[in-house]
Formats: C-alpha cells, structure tokens, sequence
C-alpha cells in the first residue's frame, strides 16, 4: 500500500472531527470546575496551572478516554473527570518540556509558554501542581464508586508517567539529544514509546477500566493506543518537519535544529510516513473485537497521520 493510497484526507474525517471538538468542548468545561480557582494568597500558582491547562489543545488524550468507556457503558461524569485528570498531567509535561533547562521553547498552542507568562519557579509549581491534582481527581470517590478501579487508574497512570513511561522517555531524548547515546530505529522506537506512548496507552485503556471490561478487551485497547501513540509521534516528528510554525501553534524545525533523535532524522521523510501509516492500520485492526462502537477510535489512527497540527 503506497504512501498516497494509505493517507485518509480530512474530509473523510468530518464525524471524528465534529467528534472531537464536542469532546473537547466538554472536558474543557469539566477543567474549567475542577483546576483551583483563583482566590486566595496562592491564586498565581492557580492561575498559572489555568493558564497551561486551558483554551487550547486538541485533548486527543481525553477523547481516548471518553471513547474507550463507550463501548462498557461508562457513566459520562466518570469518563470526563479521567479525561480531565490526563488533560491535566499532559499539561503539566509540557509545561516542564518547554522548559529552558529542557526543550527551551517560547510558544505553546499559539501563546507564550507559561514560564514565558509567569516566570520558571511558578511554572515548575503549576507543573508539579497539576500532576498532584491528577491523580487526586482519580483517586475521588466521585471519578468511581469501586475503589479496586480508582486504585487501578491511580497505578496505571503512574507507570505511564514514571521512570519507565514519560519521564524516561524524556531521560533518552535527552541522552539522545547530547550525542550520549547513537540514534538506532530500535532506540528511538523505545524513547518515543516512553515518552508519548505510555500516556496514550494509558488514555486508551482507562475507558476499559472504568468499565470493568473483560481482559482481552482491555488488552486489544491497550494494543491499539500503544500502535496509535508510535504513530501520533512519528507524525509529529513529520509536522516538525513539514509544517509552519501557524499550523502547528508551536515552533517547528526545532528537532533537526536542536540534533534531536527521530524517525524522520534516521529514515527520511517518506520511510517515516509510511511506518506511520503501517502503525495506524495495525491501530485499527486491534479494535475489531469491540465492532462498530469503536468506529470513531479507528477513524482517529486514520486522523493521527493525516492533521495538520
């Protein structure tokens, strides 16, 4: 299947993206009620973690969680506040990934990065802040009346942000970056899979757990966000590469400037897309036991290699 032929256009997408923007629109809202308000002498650090968190994003990560409880009957408040929760901690990485002692950049969705707008010592506060927050979303009574899966989603995003999930990833990119380390497919496939993947994974699986799913269930989604994040990266490696800064909401060219480890640096522009587009399709193909509930979660493999931004 060639590059061309496998590329849906966005056109075809129009349900996923119509899909998606009432997605967002509604874990928007249910951060705007659960991220502290600004009151109190503490109000910078909750308008800082506001600032980070809101108005904008595409919230892929929280659609995953809304679309992997559909098929369990998940009760939609539930399903939110654990959109929420990951909104929150996504938040928080890229909060710190900009960093200067980091990846050093100055916008993020079309605006300064917060520690552009309040400073670093408050940004590394809302970072730290928000994934405090995350985790005390899931581990509410009022995200599920089951502690066992409260517990669950507690310990599964832990690993996904951990030593052995994003954090680790960024640990290799970092490696990478410094010339520690010489760039390998099979090394850039794990850091890319710790640093992007373990988060999708997660989001994917959450639904699964909420809904108490059977365990090949679970294990087919989590199979599915583990293709789906390989190739959300790879394809964000390829926008890097391809798109304007206007597109993106962020700075692009930055890889390649900073020496930075990726498919597209190792294998070219059309050998990455074309790993992208086999990732996608093995994406999808994991979902064929959950049927037509889960036609929205295909279209969005097909939607990660064909965006824009």
């Amino acid at each position: 299947m060639s590059p061309a032929a496998a590329t849906p256009s966005l056109g075809s997408l129009s349900p996923l993206v119509a899909a998606l923007r009432d997605a967002a629109a509604e874990i928007e809202e249910t951060l705007d009620t659960m991220l502290p308000p600004e009151e109190g002498p503490e109000a910078p650090l909750a308008t800082a973690m506001r600032y980070a968190t809101l108005g904008g994003g595409k919230r892929i990560r929280g659609f995953l969680v809304l679309e992997s409880a559909r098929p369990f009957g998940v009760a939609r408040a539930s399903a939110l506040r654990v959109a929420a929760a990951i909104e929150m901690l996504h938040a928080y990485s890229l909060v710190h990934d900009d960093l200067p002692a980091m990846d050093d950049d100055d916008i993020r969705r079309g605006k300064p990065t917060t520690h552009k707008a309040f400073g670093e010592a408050t940004a590394i506060l809302a970072g730290d802040a928000l994934q405090a927050h995350a985790f005390a979303v899931l581990a509410d009574e009022d995200t599920h009346s089951d502690a066992a899966v409260r517990i669950e989603l507690v310990r599964r995003l832990a690993i996904a942000a951990g030593p052995r999930g994003m954090c680790g990833g960024q640990m290799l990119d970092m490696l990478a970056e410094h010339g520690e380390t010489p760039p390998t497919e099979a090394s850039i496939g794990r850091l890319q899979l710790l640093k992007t993947g373990k988060l999708i994974e997660f989001a994917a699986e959450a639904g699964a757990i909420l809904g108490k799913a059977p365990d090949r269930q679970r294990h087919a989604l989590c199979a599915y966000g583990r293709d789906l994040g390989a190739a959300f990266q790879i394809a964000d490696d390829v926008l890097d590469a391809t798109a304007t800064a206007e597109e993106t909401g962020k700075r692009t060219g930055k890889d390649e400037d900073a020496g930075k480890a990726t498919l597209v640096g190792l294998l070219g522009l059309e050998r990455a897309r074309a790993q992208a587009e086999r990732l996608a399709e093995q994406a999808r193909d994991h979902l064929d036991s959950l049927g037509e509930r889960a036609d929205l979660l295909r279209m969005l493999a097909d939607y990660t290699i064909a965006r824009r931004s």
